[in-house]
Parts: C-alpha cells; structure tokens; sequence
C-alpha cells in the first residue's frame, strides 16, 4: 500500500461519495458544500471533489428553465433584450443564466421544479430523526441540546430560501448594512423581474475566494481578504444582527477593486441574532476585555448559553482561570510564530510530547473544576448559534486555505477591542460609572434592610434540617470518581465471569455434539448449534470485558491528570 495508491483510493471513494450526494439531492448537496471548505479536516481529493458541489451542480433542462421565466414574467423576448439558453451556474436549488435587461448586464436566477415538494419529503424524515435524538440524547434532556429546535430553526431558514422575493428582500438588506464598507459588494435586485421562483440581480463577476492561484495572479493579498472576511462576520453578527448563514466560497467571490473586494452572493439562508444575544456578546467581549468573570457569566445567562440554576461556582472559577491566562497564552502564540520563521526558532520550539505535556499541567489546574462542569451541564447554545458556529467553522477552513497561517481569534480580538474602545468613548464611560455607583449603593440599601428577613431565613432552614424536612447534599468529587472506577472495575469483573462460565459451557456442549455425532452421522451438522450460540454469547461478553478494561484504564489516566500524580 504506497502513497500514491492511497491518493488513488482517497480520489476513487471521494468522486463516489461526490455522486452519491448529488443523486441524494439538494439537502445532501449543502452538507457537502460546507464540508468542501475544511481543508485542515478532509483530504485534499475530498476537498477538490466536493469543491464541485459549490458551482458545478448538474443543470436542469434549459427548456424548462425558459418555461418557467415564461409562465413567471412573459415571453423573454418582450422582456430581455438578450438572454442566454445556456447557465453559467447550476446550484443545489436553482440555476443561473446570463441576461441584459435595459442595457444592464444582469443574471437571472430559476429556481428547480419541485423544489418544495422534495423539501417537504426531506424535511417531514428530519424531523423524525430530531424527535429520536431528542429522546435517546442523553445531552438533549433539560439545559444542554435541543435537536428539535435545531430542526425548527434550519427548516424555517430552509423554507425561505426557496422563496426569491425574500433572498431579493435579504439582499437589499445586506447592502443597506454595507453600504459604508468599500471591502463588500452586493448585486443590486430588479424587483420588475423577481418572483418567488425568478430573482434578477446585477451581473457582478469574481473570482472564487478558494481558487489560490487565479487570486495570486489578480494580484490580490490573501492574508488580508481572510481578514475582511472575518471582520465582515463580525460586522454582520455584533452590528447588525443579521448575517450570511451559507458561506461557502461558491458564495463568496472577489474582484480587484479597491485592492480585492469581497461579493456575495445567494441571500437565500439569512441568520438572525435577536438584541438580546448581540448584547450579550458585546457584553461578553466586554468582560474578557476586563476580565471579569462575573461580568463574562452574566452575558452567558442573557445570551441562554448559560443555564442559571444549580451550582455556579465551578463555572466561575474556571472562567477565572482562563481569563487570567489568556493573555499569557496569546503571548505564547505570538513568541512562537516569531520563532518559527527563524532557524533558531525552530529549533527551540517545543516537540509534541512537550506541548502535550503542558496542555495536561493546564487541565490538571482546573481538572475538578472541570469534571464538576461536565458532571452538571450547565450549558446549552440556542438554535440560532447553530449557524454562527457553522459560518464561522466555514470561515475558518477559507481562511486556512488563503493563509496557512490564519488565526480567526487572532483577526477577531483588534476588532473587538476597536468596538470596546468605542463604547467607551464619550457618554458611555459616564453611564457605566453612574450604573456602577447605583448597583453598588442598592446592593447596600438592599443588605441592611434585608438582614432581619435573612436571619429568619436562616433560622427556618436549620429547623428544617433538623426535623429531616430537608437534606443537605454534600458533593465530594474524589468520591465520585472513586465510586465511578468501582461500579466499572465491578462491571468488568461480572462480565468476565459470565464470559469465563460460557466458555465452559460452550466447551461441554460442543464435546456433547461431538459424540452424538458419532451414532447419528445426519445429526452432527445441526448438533453443534447450541455450543455455537453459546461461544457467541461468550464472545459478547469478552468484547464487554475489553471495553470495561480500557474504561478503567482511562479513568484511572483522568484521576492521575487532575491529581497531578505520576
């Protein structure tokens, strides 16, 4: 097996894999899209494979195309002065043609036939596979994942983007939020020429903002338009509230304007941020700037990532703990960079065992911090961060391909001390002072008013857990691990046994088979039946053993991490 016959394979399964999705349809096609672009994830024969899914979906018929204009708008004659038969580009939901219309070069977007039906079919199995994982999710139960309003939130998102008067709607919104950003090119609409399956926008062409070599040739710097494209995320997100949910580098082009311009297009998956959210991230940006862990927890809570119940202080501390050293660890990120680009660098950059190594000394830090987290699952990510994580995982994997170098928090945090810094200015400092000064003036008229009431309080708690109408719950969590290994190493030992006296048994029914066997020469093709049944079972429960076994093995690796034992 040589490396040129894995390449050879890699290619052969993912131009397999490319077809199948497209005969799978448009659904299929879009989760392909979006893995086309993590190009730090999936081989290079996937990536180029599933590139194609980004432009190079197969067109419908031309003539069905043109039946469509004609039942939406009128004969083409009457209405474009010229109108090419041929698409420039097939997607997963329409396809586009080239036109001119009022002497202006335009492109004319039709919509696939069937399109909503399918989506119904597709859709009504989504939602019953979201019901099952709903149910069986151990992670779905209460404050941690909810795969029902996942699925209500891409349905609705997927409804409307078959519909073209709305993309035309969110496009001319897009442009509106832009309109002061010279980096950002939008296609103006032609409402006289959009229907719900018909969009007529300005011809506007680019050049694919993955395609490496042709932007090289257009003399564009890459490093910065994987900042714009960041910094344009971030513009959607904290500004407006209301940004691209499909950005896939079938997407997003660029020209040579003004250095290299950004253009979107396909305004049919459109993600929305209520205010509460977008404050909440200001607000979150604003604490990680001041390190304040109360401050970042309290953001959490307004946004819903953070459920406010139960025991907090793990929460915090941990918070703390990477406040504190978050600026140390960027520090350490940017020595290192420095390094690498000398000989002397690499020379003294730590080995892999090294850097694991100090990743183990961090976690053992917080390891009971942790694993009290984990135990209680405080957190959850509403339905709508499902496609900020997913544009900016998109996001990621372009600008890994522009620059190799690329580090997404290392764009992000100039930008988001810009945008603290500007809330800082002027009236904002005076209300945050005054906001300060009141807090801490009615935290004081609340305590001496409210102290009789507490002592009350207090005193009613202690009767009732002395009359055991109330228990007191004292969490150890050394205990708990400990507890945790026993009930495994307990397992494992119960199903050693069982595998240990099926072998036996199996053993005696086979040598039982063998002699009968011996009298009835018919009978000793169906006679080992049971003993093989029985080595199965013990098959089982061996499999069971070895799993019990790596278990503990892990578990006792954990205890040793957070303890900090050799």
């Amino acid at each position: 097996m040589t490396e040129q016959t894995k390449v050879e394979r890699r290619r052969t399964l993912a131009k397999w894999l490319k077809e199948n999705i497209l005969r799978l349809g448009p659904t299929f096609i879009k989760i392909g899209q979006q893995f086309s672009t993590r190009v730090d994830i999936l081989a290079q024969e996937y990536v180029d494979q599933l590139s194609e899914l980004q432009d190079q979906v197969p067109p419908f018929p031309s003539e069905t195309a043109v039946s469509i204009i004609e039942e939406e708008l009128g004969p083409l004659d009457e209405i474009f002065e010229r109108f090419d038969i041929e698409p420039i580009a097939a997607a997963s939901l329409g396809q586009v043609h080239r036109a001119r219309l009022k002497g202006q070069e335009v492109v004319v977007k039709v919509q696939r036939p069937g399109l909503k039906d399918l989506f119904d079919i597709d859709l009504k199995n989504l939602r019953v596979i979201a019901e099952y994982l709903q149910k069986v999710d151990p992670k779905s139960d209460g404050a941690k994942r909810d795969w029902v309003a996942i699925y209500d939130e891409c349905a609705n998102v997927l409804y409307q983007e078959i519909d073209y008067t709305q993309e035309a709607a969110n496009a001319e919104r897009f442009a509106t939020n832009f309109k002061d950003m010279d980096y950002v090119k939008v296609p103006k609409i032609y409402w006289e020429c959009t229907t719900p399956q018909i969009l007529t926008m300005e011809y506007v062409p680019g050049i694919k903002i993955n395609r490496i070599k042709a932007l090289d040739q257009l003399g564009v710097d890459r490093k910065r338009l994987g900042r714009y494209a960041v910094e344009s995320y971030l513009e959607q997100i904290l500004s407006h509230g209301f940004f691209h949910a499909d950005p896939h580098p079938g997407n997003i082009a660029v020209d040579d304007v003004n250095g290299g311009r950004l253009i979107f297009y396909d305004f049919g998956m459109m993600g929305s941020i209520n205010q509460n959210i977008r404050e909440g991230l200001l607000e979150a940006f604003y604490g990680i700037y001041e390190k304040d862990p109360d401050k970042v927890l309290q953001a959490m809570v307004q946004m819903g990532v953070l459920v406010p119940t139960g025991d907090t202080t793990a929460v915090r501390r941990t918070a703390q703990f990477f406040l504190n050293s978050f600026e140390e660890r960027l520090a350490a990120q940017r020595k290192e960079r420095e390094m690498a680009t000398t000989e002397l660098g690499f020379k003294k950059q730590l080995s892999k065992e090294e850097r694991i190594e100090k990743k183990k000394q961090r976690l053992a830090a917080i390891g009971e911090d942790l694993l009290a987290i984990a135990a209680d699952q405080p957190f959850r990510f509403p339905a709508t961060f499902t496609f900020v994580v997913r544009a900016f995982s998109v996001l990621d994997g372009i600008g890994k391909g522009l620059d190799p170098r690329f580090d997404i928090t290392e764009i992000a945090k100039p930008y988001a001390l810009e945008l603290l810094k500007f809330r800082e200015a002027g009236i904002e400092v005076v209300l945050k002072d005054f906001r300060k000064r009141w807090d801490r003036q009615s935290r004081a008229f609340y305590n001496l008013f409210r102290q009789a009431d507490r002592v009350e309080k207090l005193a009613e708690i202690i009767q009732r857990l002395e009359q055991g109408d109330l228990k007191l719950r004292v969490r150890a969590l050394e205990s708990e691990r400990a507890f945790q290994r026993v009930a495994a190493v307990q397992k494992t030992v119960g199903n050693a046994v069982a595998a240990g006296s099926l072998i036996n048994l199996a053993t005696i029914l086979y040598l039982n088979s063998l002699r009968v066997g011996q009298l009835l020469a018919l009978y000793l093709l169906s006679a080992p039946v049971p003993a093989i049944a029985t080595y199965v079972f013990c098959a089982a429960f061996s499999v069971q053993v070895l799993f019990g076994i790596i278990k503990v093995k892990k578990l006792d690796q954990r205890e040793k991490l957070i303890t900090g034992t050799a």
